[in-house]
């Protein structure tokens, strides 16, 4: 199964790692110090055409991808909610 980020984005719904909210969580000095050393890795992807709202983490082989969102964090919970393992 997948999961919709926005912006024709999908992901494996069992790479994601964490879906988290930018307001909440950037407010921390490591959250922001994680954030920038992704950045300048080059593990981020931005597919927000406004301010993004959430990044979500998600493992792709032995990589870890960021994906910044405008999706709010809890739309996208409750997108990976109703992914039902039937």
């Amino acid at each position: 199964m997948y999961l919709h980020l926005g912006q024709n984005v999908v992901v494996p719904i069992n790479s994601v790692i964490g879906i988290f909210d930018l307001d909440n969580t950037t407010g921390s000095h490591l959250t922001r110090a994680f954030l920038n050393n992704a950045e300048k890795a080059g593990h981020i992807v931005n597919i927000s055409d406004d301010l993004p709202k959430s990044f979500v983490i998600c493992r792709e082989g032995d990589n870890e991808m960021i994906y910044l969102s405008q999706l709010a964090s809890t739309t996208l919970l409750k997108r990976s909610e109703t992914v039902r393992f039937d």
